[in-house]
This record gives C-alpha cells, sequence and structure tokens, in this order.
C-alpha cells in the first residue's frame, strides 16, 4: 500500500510541477524576447507618457501592444500583474517531488555505497544543504563582484566555476541519476531564491516609492535584472537535468560529471542564441548564431563519444563464446543470481515496477528489460544495492545471447 501511494504522490506532483514549471519558464522566456524586441515607440503619445520601447505583436486573431516604461508611468494603476507564484509553485512541487522520489528511499535512490557508504540521514542532510550552499556562495559572488564596468563578465565566470564544481561533488557523492536531477534542483532553488529574495523585493520597493511620490532607486531594477537574466540561462540546463534520469546512458558513464557539464553548456549557449536572436533582428546587436553552432557542436560531439561501441559488452561476448564450448547456461543458473541480486524489488513481497522475476513466467515476459538493465546499461541493480558482480553480470548476459531459455 506505501508503494502505490507512494506512486499517486509522484505522480499528482510531478502533474502539478510540470505544468507550473511550463508557466514560469514560459513567462520566463517571453519576456525576456519582449525585452529584446522592444522599439522606439512611433507615436508622440507614447513618447509622452514615457514609453521607452513597445512590441507590436497579432496573436489569437488580435493584435497586441506591449508597452514598457522607462521608469514608470505616471499614475500606477491599482491592479499589477506580479509574475512569482509560478516560481514559488515550481520550486515547492519540485521539492516535494524530489522528497518522495529520492529522499524517502534514499538508500535506494540517493546512495551508492562504491562512492560514499554514508548512511540515510547523512546523505539527506548533505543533499538539502547542497541546495542551500550553493545559493549562499552564488549569491555571495553576485554581491561582491557584480558591480563595476566587468561585473557581469566576472560573475558570470566564477559562477560557472562554481557550478562545475557543484557537479563534480554531486557525482562524485550521490549515485549517477539523483546526482544529475540534484544539480538542476540547485540550479532551480537559485532560480526561485533570485526571485523570492532580490527581483520581487526590488519590485516592491520601486512600487511603494512610485505611490509615495518619492524617488526609485535605480539599484533594484539593475539587481532585478541581473538576476533574471542569470535565471534564463539556467533554464535549459535545468530541464536537461530534470529530463536526465530517463536516459541511464549519460549518468551511469564514469565520466557522468563531465557529460553534465558540458550538456548544461551546450545548453546555456543555445539559450544564448535565441536571447540575442531578437535584437539581432532589429539590428541591435551582430549575428547571434554562432553560440548555437557551439552549443549543438558540443552535444554532436557528447553524442558520438558515447555512442555503443558494440551490442554487448565485452566481457559478456567473451564468457558467451566460452560457454558456447561447454553446456549451455541454463536457466537455474540465472534464477540463482535473480534470487540473491534481483528478488529483493522484484520478488513476492515487493514488485517494483510491477515487474516480478521470482517466476520463469516472469522472467520470459521481463527478458529484454533485464538483459538492458542489469548488463548493457548496469543500471539494475538500483546503484548495485545488492553488490551483483561483473561475473554475474556476465553470466545473464551469456544466458541471453545463447536464447535466454526459462526451460
Amino acid at each position: 500500500m506505501e508503494s502505490y501511494i507512494l506512486d499517486w504522490a509522484n505522480l499528482l506532483l510531478r502533474w502539478v510541477h510540470v505544468i507550473t514549471a511550463m508557466a514560469w519558464v514560459g513567462a520566463s522566456l517571453y519576456f525576456v524576447m519582449l525585452d529584446n524586441s522592444l522599439e522606439p515607440p512611433i507615436d508622440k503619445e507614447s513618447q509622452d507618457k514615457g514609453v521607452g520601447g513597445e512590441q507590436w505583436a497579432v496573436h489569437g486573431g488580435g493584435f497586441y501592444n506591449a508597452q514598457k516604461y522607462l521608469v514608470a508611468p505616471k499614475v500606477l494603476p491599482d491592479h499589477l500583474h506580479w509574475s512569482y507564484w509560478e516560481s514559488y509553485t515550481t520550486w515547492i512541487t519540485g521539492f516535494a517531488l524530489f522528497t518522495v522520489s529520492y529522499l524517502w528511499n534514499a538508500s535506494t535512490y540517493l546512495i551508492d555505497k562504491s562512492l560514499m557508504a554514508w548512511s540515510p540521514g547523512a546523505a539527506i542532510s548533505v543533499a538539502v544543504a547542497f541546495l542551500a550552499v550553493f545559493w549562499v556562495l552564488y549569491d555571495g559572488i553576485c554581491q561582491l563582484f557584480g558591480k563595476g564596468k566587468n561585473g557581469d563578465a566576472t560573475v558570470g565566470a566564477l559562477v560557472a566555476v562554481l557550478v562545475c564544481v557543484a557537479s563534480w561533488l554531486a557525482c562524485h557523492w550521490f549515485a549517477g541519476r539523483a546526482a544529475f536531477l540534484l544539480v538542476g534542483a540547485m540550479l532551480a532553488t537559485t532560480m526561485s531564491a533570485n526571485v523570492f529574495f532580490w527581483i520581487i523585493p526590488g519590485q516592491r520597493k520601486n512600487v511603494a516609492a512610485l505611490r509615495a511620490g518619492q524617488p526609485v532607486d535605480p539599484v533594484h531594477g539593475v539587481r532585478g535584472k541581473q538576476r533574471s537574466v542569470h535565471n534564463t540561462y539556467f533554464t535549459l540546463p535545468v530541464i536537461f537535468s530534470m529530463l536526465s534520469n530517463h536516459y541511464s546512458f549519460t549518468y551511469t558513464n564514469p565520466n557522468n560529471w563531465v557529460i553534465l557539464i558540458f550538456m548544461m553548456l551546450g545548453g546555456a549557449l543555445i539559450r544564448q542564441f535565441f536571447v540575442l536572436r531578437h535584437s539581432w533582428k532589429l539590428g541591435k546587436r551582430g549575428n547571434p548564431l554562432p553560440y548555437a553552432l557551439v552549443g549543438v557542436a558540443i552535444i554532436a560531439a557528447l553524442i558520438y563519444v558515447l555512442r555503443p561501441v558494440s551490442v554487448a559488452p565485452k566481457k559478456v561476448a567473451e564468457k558467451a563464446d566460452a560457454e558456447s564450448v561447454k553446456a549451455p547456461i541454463g536457466y537455474q543458473q540465472v534464477k540463482a543470481v535473480l534470487a540473491q541480486r534481483c528478488y529483493l524489488c522484484h520478488g513476492e513481497q515487493v514488485q517494483m515496477k510491477n515487474v516480478r522475476l521470482d517466476s520463469a513466467e516472469g522472467v520470459k515476459q521481463h527478458t529484454q528489460a533485464v538483459y538492458q538493465q542489469v548488463v548493457v546499461t548496469k543500471i539494475m541493480p538500483m546503484n548495485n544495492a545488492t553488490a551483483i558482480t561483473d561475473d554475474e553480470r556476465a553470466l545473464i548476459g551469456a544466458w541471453f545471447l545463447a536464447g535466454a531459455k526459462v526451460d
């Protein structure tokens, strides 16, 4: 029953999380595009009102005129739309989902004892601290180095180094799948913290000053803009990290931290192209296409490097050839390995993902999946919790290549 309830919690939280993330990311992408698409107003009325830029658009059969004021309109309307609940709800549902999916079963999903043999409590504490410590360091970098002519470039370089260090630590401390997700959660936490601690408070101070007839401190707009720009470059790396747990060839690689860093770099460069392309079309900047080409080249290079070198691992093929000379490997030999290494999660008491391997019928039904996940990708047993050996994986592989008979 507990597994059933957790599955429902996972489904519903994932559903809400994706919906709110779409709203938040969509709004972020839209406003970055809007800022870079603004043109000086043509009519004198808009100029007299203090409009600094506008965009005319057509959508859904109607025409829209989005205008941005240099500071603010002379009279603020009573109702202002604030974009922040999309961010907060995305983070709340994301952290709840991370808790249900990883922290609740830390021994299975968070810990890889071949990397760090710590207790579930210690692993959970470090994982949660990971999110907070990164934010503190990132925020410190922004405040200490974000001023001056070269402030943005300095902050960008230091944050990039910080992300690389965090990625290396995560992949050396936690199971690969959890490490990738944790880095994504780390960046997403920083994005939401930017909104909560800097962007929205700064906007509230500006609005309060305007309503009171007092001068607006421009520092709030500068800080808010800086953090908003950072958020837009984090977007594609975060989305990749969240999707990566479905693709084991990324996080199970011995150099998974390198893969993570370069995939995030590729995503950030592609995002840079989309950030600048609207300004380029208006003649404000040069052609940003090289950013996209470099990003695509990085991803293409990873695709080549990670390509499978053979249908079956070399050791499996060698064992299959050796066993073919002797008596063929029988189901009873494989069953002994399954009983020791797989029944814990796929037996009579527990059937994770509705997979049961304690019968010939069950094994026959899931033969291909067993071979793929135990022998080829080696993602099962999860984080090798039952300590299956390479020889046992090779035994299962040889049995599969010989026909996988269960008679």
